[in-house]
């Protein structure tokens, strides 16, 4: 299981995470962005406001919207920093 240490907003609806272990991936969230619970997000600015949760270790927004880490580990493309 992995677990989100860093989240930095990119631009649009891209996002720079760091793992656990050390991988940084980009992920474009752009095509997950479905349902009642992530409507919100599609406004930029209030995406903007993502946060890592060190409690569920994953990233957060302040509508209770999070993503499983393990998921984002999948769909991210390896950044080399």
């Amino acid at each position: 299981m992995h677990f989100v240490k860093d989240a930095a907003y990119i631009s649009e609806y891209k996002l720079l995470l760091t793992f656990e272990d050390g991988v940084v991936k980009l992920v474009d969230m752009e095509p997950y962005l479905d349902g009642e619970i992530f409507e919100p997000l599609k406004d930029i600015d209030y995406f903007k406001t993502v946060s890592v949760n060190p409690d569920i270790d994953t990233i957060v927004w302040d509508n209770d919207a999070d993503v499983s880490p393990d998921f984002l580990y999948e769909i991210g493309v390896v950044r080399k920093v």
